[in-house]
């Protein structure tokens, strides 16, 4: 990856759907060079897939639930088992396994409390925790879905 493939990717990042050409007019490529490297990209995984970023108020799921899981379970099968069942809940926009005190922590979406308990229930009710604890985010204060390039292992293309 050169500086051209981190420019390529921050524009990507804002606008999945900006014409090649244009992303090539911006970090200064001709459109053929700068679809390959977008190709190549994809084909080593560091882009995964595009998507569309949706208004979760405007497609009923507007409250978020930060759901912390702790479980006395901690062995392969189990963790496979807890990951097939949360697979199975589109609610659940992400899941970790965690260090520290908690096991498990999920972000949940859902258009409101009710249907919140909803998913509680049936979530007890198909494995077996220890401890759930539910925390309700009051307002979004910072959400991008883009990864800070800054990190990114940069060849040194001045050579």
């Amino acid at each position: 990856m050169d500086k051209i493939d981190r420019k390529i990717l921050g524009l990507l990042q804002r606008d999945a759907t900006m014409p090649v050409a244009e992303i090539g007019r911006k970090v200064g490529l001709s459109t053929t060079p700068c679809w390959r490297r977008i190709q190549k990209m994809e084909e080593d995984g560091i882009i995964k897939r595009r998507v569309a970023v949706l208004d979760p108020v405007k497609v009923n799921a507007g409250v978020t639930v930060f759901v912390s899981i702790r479980t006395n379970e901690h062995n392969e099968a189990w963790l496979r088992k807890f990951a097939a069942i949360i697979e199975d809940f589109s609610e659940v926009v992400e899941f970790y396994r965690m260090s520290g005190d908690v096991d498990y922590l999920m972000r949940v979406v859902v258009p409101d409390i009710a249907a919140y308990d909803t998913f509680y229930k049936k979530l007890i009710g198909k494995i077996a925790l220890s401890d759930v604890s539910s925390s309700f985010a009051m307002e979004q204060i910072k959400y991008t879905t883009a990864l800070p390039l800054d990190f990114a292992l940069v060849v040194d293309d001045d050579k």
